[in-house]
């Protein structure tokens, strides 16, 4: 079950530039249906979705939208970003090219799945120094 939508994030997007509000409001659908169990949220300034960890972030600009799924998804995803502009934990998703939805929808599984397991590594980890 998804968590309710963010009033602050309804603002972030509302005082994006123009060119980036519809992009976010797309981008803001994949997450919220790929990560139903995660929480909105702003968190380093962006809309943010955490789910025992933060999963994703997103921020608007005139020139792209920013999508910051962490280091370890830049990598994950190295060859599927061929041609996309990207840094160690960011990639650029300009207003001139056609959003890689599917693309996102995979990162966001992805990352999913990476919070899942971390938290079930911790939980089995736990018990055994209790004892």
């Amino acid at each position: 079950m998804s968590s309710p939508p963010s009033p602050e994030i309804d603002a972030y997007i509302e005082a994006a530039p123009a060119v980036s509000r519809e992009r976010l409001r797309i981008l803001r659908a994949l997450i919220r249906e790929e990560a139903p169990g995660a929480v909105e949220r702003i968190a380093y300034a962006m809309p943010t979705w955490r789910q025992g960890e933060n999963l994703v972030h997103f921020a608007g600009y005139t020139q792209h939208v920013g999508l910051y799924p962490g280091p370890e998804a830049i990598v994950a995803f190295a060859d599927a970003l061929e041609g996309l502009p990207s840094s160690k934990g960011a990639i650029q998703l300009r207003h001139d090219r056609e959003l890689p939805l599917e693309l996102v929808r995979q990162i966001v599984r992805w990352r999913v799945a990476r919070a899942g397991e971390k938290a079930a590594t911790k939980a089995a980890i736990k018990p055994a120094r209790a004892r």
